[in-house]
């Protein structure tokens, strides 16, 4: 069947994760595979309304499957959520002849991607962000390499913090989301989860580590989100409450690079496809997302007015494995 579009265009957009170019492999050689030309837009949004528009074909993605990163790069636009700054970026994508848009990134990177499929590009975005906070998908490129590689600092971490009888505090990232901190604690072992989506008690941790302490434990480990944040602060006023050595050690974008799991290849090669099918079928203003074991797609706007919260489930375990 012949597709319903000849010329598409692939960005990525916001913070980069790992598994971003297993995407854009996946959209350029299944469009390729339909007859569809293909361009990257380096930069993002911001790379658009440059016009720094690059030719993909299947050699230029070869051995890009394992990097980290993103070779389109990666922006933030603010001004892009200027109607005046869509209609531009609407009017290149018309000067270049392209007809389809595929969006990588974070919810938003969703809502230029919406932008666009309002002004005549059918566009489908795929999620890409390490923090896992889009609603509408169980999965989102680059959490799964995040959160493997801030388990193994905090392993490391945890060695050097039993070496010294410490207790330890570790920063992980996800913006106002604590989804990296509740899987890394429960995959680490830490006695205590600090998460912006629920409350914590700081007197309350002290006094547990004070009663830990006494009965004979010699380490303690506190994941904390970046949505929490203020390790350093943290650590100094439980020390001089505990008498217990304190350390932070906030782990940051590292856990944006590096090389990609398997998780993050595979799933991320099956959304890039997945968004070219859809835009083959006509279909626009779309994202592609993971529910149940399936890949299914959802309305741009109905995905972003979804809400999403932390696995109660998941965070009552949390406790009763730290006790």
């Amino acid at each position: 069947m012949e597709s319903a579009v000849k010329s598409i265009a692939v960005l990525t957009s916001g913070g980069d994760a790992p598994g971003m170019n297993a995407a854009i492999r996946a959209v350029v050689r299944t469009a390729l595979s339909k007859n569809i030309k293909v361009k990257g837009i380096l930069r993002g949004f911001a790379g658009l309304l440059e016009e720094e528009f690059v030719e993909l074909d299947s050699k230029s993605v070869s051995d890009i499957i394992q990097r980290g990163g993103t070779i389109l790069y990666t922006a933030r636009c603010p001004e892009f959520v200027k109607s005046e700054v869509q209609d531009q970026g609407a009017e290149i994508f018309k000067k270049h002849g392209i007809d389809g848009l595929v969006v990588i990134g974070g919810d938003g990177s969703f809502k230029g991607a919406a932008a666009m499929a309002k002004r005549g590009v059918n566009t489908v975005a795929i999620p890409g962000t390490i923090d896992l906070d889009i609603a509408c998908t169980e999965y989102s490129i680059g959490f799964d390499s995040a959160v493997n590689t801030a388990m193994e600092t905090i392993d490391k971490v945890r060695d050097t913090s039993t070496s010294h009888e410490r207790c330890s505090i570790i920063e992980v990232m996800g913006r106002n989301a604590g989804y990296i901190a509740l899987w890394c604690g429960i995959a680490n072992g830490s006695e205590e989860i600090l998460i912006p989506e629920r409350d914590h008690n700081e007197e309350r941790i002290i006094k547990t580590i004070i009663e830990k302490r006494n009965s004979g434990k010699k380490h303690y480990i506190i994941v904390n989100a970046e949505g929490i944040g203020n390790s350093e602060e943290m650590a100094k006023r439980i020390e001089e409450a505990t008498g217990m050595q304190t350390r932070a050690t906030i782990i940051g974008h590292a856990q944006r690079g590096g090389s990609p799991t398997t998780i993050d290849r595979v799933y991320a090669s099956i959304m890039g496809a997945k968004a070219v099918d859809l835009l083959s079928q006509g279909a626009s203003n779309r994202i592609v997302a993971y529910e149940k074991g399936e890949f299914i797609d959802y309305d741009i706007e109905e995905a972003l007015a979804m809400k999403k919260d932390i696995d109660q489930y998941m965070y009552e375990l949390s406790k009763k494995l730290a006790r």
